[in-house]
């Protein structure tokens, strides 16, 4: 028999959206974490305070293209894992700062940011996260989450855990247009209906307008171009040259990571290096034309938040 000990309450990241949650102990003495549903607000969205409401283009990572996109019917079951402090107080996807104490997710196309309950199912845990930002790039993974949303879940230790994610469409919509009314959103992100219609990018089934007009999208699926300029470039990347050095990691995982967010400042490349006990994934930018161009993108990409990032030849 089951008898409450307890509750506690806790924004969601900044999210808007109120996590209440109740500890439970059994006869066998087994503790169990149960997050209720987020309640609706009713009122102002406490909106994050950096980042932009955003979709993104399709992208290419390690050869599989992704394609963002609202999908505010979205729902999936599978693995999830947890990043920490390679990215503590890093930009996110959107511009936000990566803090791993709060409740975050990376998903590979939700829209950002977006409201998402995650049920651990393993152990019947479950959390609403904000996602802000991109990965896991892993195949067998579908969702990335924070270091505290892992210790919440009860899988930190482990490392990974099947999982069911299912976006919170009330919430993340509502999310989306505080974003928007604050003027803080991708250029082409449409504003919702004063009517309180769903928002036009949100799937409908009005097939029409694509079959009349299919010339938008076979550049983007029919694209396989990017892939051998990936391999060319890590080819030139180990004859030598001038490259941003963004990072370095243990992790080929980690290293896919950082190579998405620095994909707006130009071509990236993942350069392994084998030292004496292990393989280190070094991602940088480039190559460059010359020392002055390495030098003026050296700022930008400090400027945003890489503070590690530095000019190297080899």
């Amino acid at each position: 028999m089951l008898r409450q000990r307890g509750s506690f309450r806790r924004f969601a990241a900044r999210a808007g959206v109120l996590v209440v949650a109740s500890l439970a102990l059994s006869a066998c003495a087994e503790t169990q974490l149960a997050v209720h549903t987020a309640k609706r607000m009713t009122g102002p969205v406490d909106l994050p305070p950096r980042g932009i409401y955003k979709i993104g283009k399709p992208y290419q990572i390690d050869g599989t293209w992704y394609y963002p996109k609202e999908d505010f019917r979205y729902t999936e079951e599978g693995v999830a894992s947890w990043y920490g402090a390679d990215f503590h107080g890093k930009p996110t996807a959107n511009g936000e700062v990566y803090d791993m104490n709060d409740l975050t997710a990376a998903h590979r196309t939700l829209p950002m940011p977006a409201v998402v309950r995650v049920t651990n199912q393993d152990n019947g845990r479950s959390l609403i996260l904000r996602v802000n930002d991109r990965g896991p790039f892993a195949k067998n993974r579908i969702i990335d989450i924070s270091r505290r949303g892992a210790q919440l879940l009860g899988f930190e230790a482990k490392g990974t855990t099947r999982v069911r994610v299912e976006i919170l469409p009330d919430e993340s919509m509502a999310l989306r247009e505080a974003m928007i009314a604050a003027g803080r959103a991708e250029g082409g992100v449409a504003v919702a209906s004063a009517t309180g219609a769903e928002p036009a990018a949100r799937p409908a089934p009005a097939p029409a307008p694509v079959v009349a007009a299919p010339t938008p999208p076979p550049p983007v699926v029919q694209a396989p171009a990017p892939a051998p300029v990936r391999q060319a470039q890590t080819a030139a990347a180990m004859a030598g040259g001038s490259y941003i050095q963004a990072g370095a990691f243990s992790t080929m995982e980690n290293a896919r990571h950082l190579e998405f967010q620095l994909q707006d400042f130009g071509p990236t490349v993942i350069v392994p290096v084998q030292t004496a006990s292990s393989t280190l994934y070094r991602v940088r930018i480039g190559p460059l034309a010359d020392a002055g161009e390495a030098q003026r993108l050296l700022a930008q990409v400090r400027g945003a938040g890489y503070g590690d990032a530095v000019v190297v030849t080899d």
